[in-house]
């Protein structure tokens, strides 16, 4: 039997959980790599369809559109990230040591796994990284934020305001800098790598460049 590491998704994104079929797996799994490949832009379920030797009706009978489905990589994303993130500090009683490991999980790509059905950790953090705030910054996110579909990343917020403030019990912006912390990790990779005058990047590879600027933002900060 083949062991997939399973998150509970949000049903209010999905027509049909993924989770619950073989095909539905691999419809997910093959997106990533699609996405990936082509970027979200050109992404279609015509090419997905392509690609799975399927057909379009197969995929829309699992999402609404390709916005959905990239609300639920993401989301199946987040959920990982926090059960890491929770994994990896609970023997540390340092909080500085917490807060410098959540800096490496987030400049880092996800474990990766060899299962046939297990997505593609690597691909997996380009698309964030590249994508995510395609799934927020849109006219309507008020409605769709009513279904709490960005649940995951809230927890994750919330998981890294409360080592901010278990570092720094009087610093009062917790959540805002959790969430400054997250997406600045997305964008100065993505800029290091594509739009390098736009960061001070020298001779270190964007990760490790990225990592270094935000231990010093947040601790600069925080005392």
């Amino acid at each position: 039997m083949e062991f997939k590491l399973s998150f509970k998704v949000n049903d209010h994104i999905y027509l049909r959980d993924p989770e619950s079929s073989e095909l539905g797996m691999l419809m997910v799994k093959n997106a990533i790599e699609l996405i990936h490949n082509i970027g979200f832009e050109q992404f279609t379920f015509k090419k997905l369809a392509l690609e799975m030797n399927t057909t379009e009706a197969t995929i829309y009978r699992y999402f609404e559109n390709k916005h959905r489905m990239l609300l639920y990589i993401l989301n199946w994303y987040w959920s990982y990230m926090e059960y890491l993130v929770i994994y990896r500090i609970q023997n540390l009683k340092d909080s500085k040591s917490k807060l410098k490991t959540i800096i490496e999980i987030l400049t880092n790509d996800l474990p990766e796994s060899n299962g046939k059905l297990e997505y593609n950790r690597a691909y997996l953090t380009q698309i964030v990284i590249a994508e995510s705030s395609k799934v927020y910054l849109v006219k309507d996110i008020k409605e769709i934020n009513k279904e709490e579909v960005f649940k995951p990343y809230k927890d994750l917020c919330a998981k890294i305001a409360s080592i901010i403030k278990e570092y720094n019990p009087k610093y009062k912006y917790g959540h805002s800098l959790s969430t400054t912390i997250i997406e600045a990790s997305h964008q100065q990779q993505y800029f290091a790598k594509h739009l390098p005058r736009l960061t001070d990047i020298k001779n270190k590879n964007e990760r490790e460049y990225t990592a270094l600027f935000l231990e010093e933002l947040l601790f600069k900060v925080l005392s």
